[in-house]
């Protein structure tokens, strides 16, 4: 079995306008497998986790969570979709955004947020995929 490589890549990626408000971009084809960007921020207890009521928290196991929430960590600006073209995988209580697939210039870059982040912040306003399954 082939280890993941957990580095990000040098890939130009963009903040810009999506049809779901802000979303990320990249200017160059990205291949399946490769690490695209780590989600990165401050890492914050259960208890901070229940108080906090911010909506980038990135849970990695039932004591530890990322607020993603500083403006300068890209990776929040990735949206979701039930067709996704990346992933997140955690690794030693980091998370990396993984392209599921070929990614062409241009495109956003998505994963399908959990059921719990999908039923509290995005069900109540619509999910807005193409091909919705939730």
């Amino acid at each position: 079995m082939r280890k993941r490589k957990f580095e990000p890549g040098e890939y130009d990626l963009v903040v810009k306008r999506s049809k779901t408000g802000l979303g990320l971009f990249t200017l160059n084809p990205i291949k399946k497998g490769a690490c695209i960007i780590e989600y990165v921020g401050r890492e914050i207890s259960k208890e901070e986790q229940i108080s906090s009521r911010g909506k980038y928290l990135f849970e990695i196991n039932s004591k530890k969570t990322i607020d993603g929430s500083a403006k300068t960590n890209k990776a929040r600006y990735i949206n979701h979709s039930c067709l996704p073209n990346c992933e997140a995988e955690i690794w030693k209580a980091r998370v990396f955004i993984m392209a599921k697939k070929n990614i062409k210039a241009g495109e956003e870059l998505n994963y399908d947020y959990d059921k719990e982040y999908f039923d509290a912040y995005i069900k109540k306003h619509g999910c807005r995929c193409i091909k919705c399954h939730k």
